[in-house]
């Protein structure tokens, strides 16, 4: 069925966040400025990316994809599916998953308990998390997976490489419609460290800053905002 189109697109009301969630994401709000002039450019393909398959009547599947897909595509889906609910993007469908499956990783789930989020998970060697951004929205279900998954979608998509492993690993991912490069530097780096949760807590602010500027961009993109 189509979707509404541009007079209705990116403009419902943003819900009610968790409270310690609103004032992280007030803040990231702010930080636009952080973000460097040509991640912005990719960031801006990733907006133009929704806007397009909104005006075309489809919804816009944004995979993320790392190796593991236990840190930065997952990190990557929650905070891109939050801000896609923020600003009234209902068409945007966030996944993630990985050229293997392993395990959402615990330091990444303590970083968005840290950010403001609640996670349940059930499970042991590859828990399902519940992960909750407002009382008024279904809870998020994320845990490992592989790129074709059934949980994740198999055509007409954009695959978001995460990560330059998988990147270099997977030149072609079959059923993609865009594809899009937008690495982050890998947090497992500090596991073990003194600067562990730092490191985390900065990987879960830059990606929650760069999700929350090109969901805005979309949105402001469908309701014919001056860029």
């Amino acid at each position: 069925m189509a979707m509404n189109k541009l007079n209705t697109l990116g403009s419902r009301p943003a819900p009610e966040l968790l409270p310690h969630l609103q004032a992280y994401v007030t803040e990231l709000q702010r930080e636009s400025s952080l973000i460097p002039q040509a991640r912005k450019a990719l960031l801006q393909q990733l907006a133009a990316y929704v806007r397009q398959s909104a005006e075309e009547g489809r919804a816009a599947g944004l995979h993320f994809i790392c190796t593991h897909n236990s840190r930065r595509s997952q990190l990557s889906q929650v905070w891109a599916a939050t801000a896609a609910v923020y600003y009234g993007l209902p068409q945007v469908r966030a996944y993630s998953g990985g050229t293997e499956a392993t395990a959402f990783n615990p330091r990444a789930i303590a970083a968005l308990e840290r950010a403001g989020f609640a996670a349940h998970h059930s499970g042991e060697s590859n828990p399902l998390y519940q992960i909750t951004f407002s009382k008024a929205s279904a809870p998020l279900r994320c845990f490992s997976k592989t790129l074709g998954h059934p949980d994740n979608p198999q055509q007409g998509f954009a695959a978001i490489m995460t990560c330059t492993d998988a990147e270099e690993n997977c030149p072609y991912i079959p059923g993609a419609a865009f594809r899009l490069s937008l690495p982050y530097e890998d947090p497992k780096a500090a596991d073990g460290t003194p600067e562990e949760g730092a490191r985390y807590d900065e990987r879960t602010r830059q990606v929650g800053r760069e999700m929350f500027y090109a969901m805005q961009l979309a949105a402001r993109m469908l309701n014919n905002e001056k860029i």
